[in-house]
């Protein structure tokens, strides 16, 4: 068994049963890139290290098991470092592989050199570096333990090129057992007890580890009790939207009356979610220091209930454990007329409100909600855009949504590739504003490499609409940064062997994707959008008259 540690390392993933990892190559990992030449796991060769973050990070969110990623040291690393927020952020589960200098060069400042327990540390769920090569089964073993217990999260194991490339006498490590939370009878009946004593209850479900059959005992368990079902930003797919419990997410910029039901109810049953800024609109909805309802939260880390809100009842579970024990309850109480109000508002708040321009992007999310396949996956970065299809696509099923919750500009593109990478078979669909687009947009390149053929929708306004929008609710018609100069987007696509399209009217978009779908290529369809369009509810000029009459 005598190998060096490059091997070392990759006879160590293929144990724990990765079978594909994204990489920027770089001469710290040389070791490393000589084993993964005929270990038979795929290695997909990125072109910039924060896009490959993301696409291991996504990959994390479809799989359960971590999304793993190889960059090189200094730049590379901290390029990376952006998918490893996002990462955090979604509590995803991800191994970020940095190449590191040689041992003996530490602390001098050398080429490249970072500190990456410093850097990483308030990031990562563990930082580490391996300094002896028989070392490298056990950490690797524990960063993959770390990454998937309690709550998930990245970990990053720097690798200096010497200890890679020593040999080491040492055997290939079995994986740690999963560890198993606890969700007994007796916890079950205890939340169930105090949850019917609640008038206006409100469930709360998001969070990671959910699957298909979970999330369909959630449905179950909500329908048996006749529960409103609220999911955080960015986790509308963890029930089907067209379930009559299902009332909306509490996500930015979410429908007003779904806030007001969350200040009005009672009683917060949270399971798996963060009761973080957005899902509490600042901590505005639901005040830390008179919360003002009930709180039974069940999460994976003891550490997190109760640090912010306190909470009535904290269960460390995981939240699709429960949803186990909860499908299995008989009724506990009627709260007919409560979840019914709450469904009449998300049904009120889904239909289209016409923004201006002769492409009208509500129209354009809502067609394509009702034509793609039910088990298609649409992703999305960060921008006004994306409140479109937050506010307008029904989600039919689980594992349909790739976006992030940390607002990450330009990730719905490398999910978008990944997603394509793990599903071959599945339809998928990238919303992309200008700006996000252009952050990531040159894994095109990645994706016509290996015959990938995401479909892109291109939403574009000619800014950075967000900034725009607060900028004119603050200082208005003094514009000052977001102004962007755009390329010919459909052409791009064409230049990287792609299908391209560009849109100019509403009418022409359902035939101009079906094109891009039966191309059989990375495909981009762009909008040319209005530019007084805002957001879901807001003109520009709307928006210089708010910032006006606030001023």
């Amino acid at each position: 068994m005598i190998r060096h540690g490059g091997r070392i390392l990759v006879d160590q993933l293929r144990a724990q049963g990765v079978t594909r990892v994204f990489s920027v190559p770089g001469e710290s990992f040389l070791a490393v890139l000589d084993a993964l030449y005929d270990s038979g796991i795929q290695n997909v060769v990125c072109r910039h290290e924060g896009s490959a973050a993301m696409m291991a990070e996504a990959t994390g969110k479809m799989t359960g098991r971590p999304g793993v990623v190889f960059v090189t040291r200094g730049p590379g690393a901290t390029n990376a470092s952006s998918g490893v927020h996002v990462a955090r952020q979604d509590s995803t589960p991800m191994i970020l592989f940095v190449g590191q200098i040689a041992r003996g060069h530490r602390d001098r400042e050398a080429f490249q050199e970072v500190d990456y327990r410093a850097f990483f540390g308030p990031i990562a769920k563990w930082a580490a570096e391996i300094d002896r090569t028989e070392r490298i089964p056990e950490y690797v073993n524990r960063a993959f333990h770390v990454a998937t217990s309690g709550r998930p999260g990245p970990v990053v194991l720097a690798l200096p090129e010497d200890m890679l490339s020593e040999d080491a006498d040492v055997p290939v490590l079995a994986p740690t057992a999963p560890v198993h939370s606890g969700t007994g009878e007796e916890t079950a009946d205890r939340l169930l007890e105090m949850l019917a004593r609640a008038n206006r209850p409100l469930v709360v479900a998001g969070g990671p580890g959910w699957s298909r059959e979970s999330s369909a005992l959630l449905r179950r368990f909500a329908e048996r009790q006749g529960l409103p079902v609220a999911t955080p930003f960015r986790r509308q797919d963890l029930m089907d939207n067209r379930s009559g419990n299902y009332v909306g997410d509490l996500g930015v910029g979410m429908n007003p009356a779904l806030a007001q039901r969350l200040q009005d109810s009672d009683c917060l049953l949270v399971l798996g979610a963060r009761l973080g800024d957005v899902p509490t609109g600042g901590y505005e909805l639901v005040d830390p220091a008179a919360p003002g309802k009930s709180i039974l939260h069940v999460y994976p880390d003891p550490d997190l209930p109760g640090s912010v809100y306190r909470t009535d009842l904290c269960v460390v579970a995981q939240a699709p454990d429960m949803a186990v024990r909860l499908a299995r309850s008989p009724k506990i109480g009627d709260w007919t007329d409560w979840t019914e109000s709450a469904r009449e508002d998300y049904e009120t708040w889904s239909q289209p409100q016409e923004t201006p321009g002769s492409v009208k992007l509500e129209r354009v999310v809502r067609w394509l909600s009702d034509i793609l396949p039910e088990d298609a996956i649409v992703t999305s970065g960060a921008g006004n855009y994306a409140a479109f299809v937050h506010r307008y696509f029904v989600y039919k099923g689980h594992g349909t949504q790739l976006s992030p919750t940390s607002g990450s500009m330009g990730t719905g593109f490398p999910s978008a590739v990944a997603a394509a990478l793990q599903h071959p078979d599945r339809t998928i669909v990238c919303f992309a504003g200008d700006g996000c687009f252009q952050m990531t947009l040159n894994e095109m390149s990645t994706a016509m490499q290996y015959g990938l053929a995401p479909i892109v929708v291109v939403c574009n306004n000619g800014r950075y609409g967000t900034i725009r929008m607060h900028q004119e609710r603050t200082y208005p018609g003094r514009t000052s940064g977001t102004d962007l100069a755009n390329p010919d987007f459909a052409a791009l696509a064409r230049a990287y062997g792609g299908h391209g399209e560009t849109v100019h009217d509403g009418t022409e978009f359902p035939a101009a994707f079906e094109r891009a779908r039966a191309s059989g290529r990375l495909a981009i369809v762009e909008l040319r959008l209005d530019p007084l369009m805002l957001s879901t509810s807001m003109s520009l000029d709307a928006g210089r008259e708010s910032g006006c009459s606030a001023l």
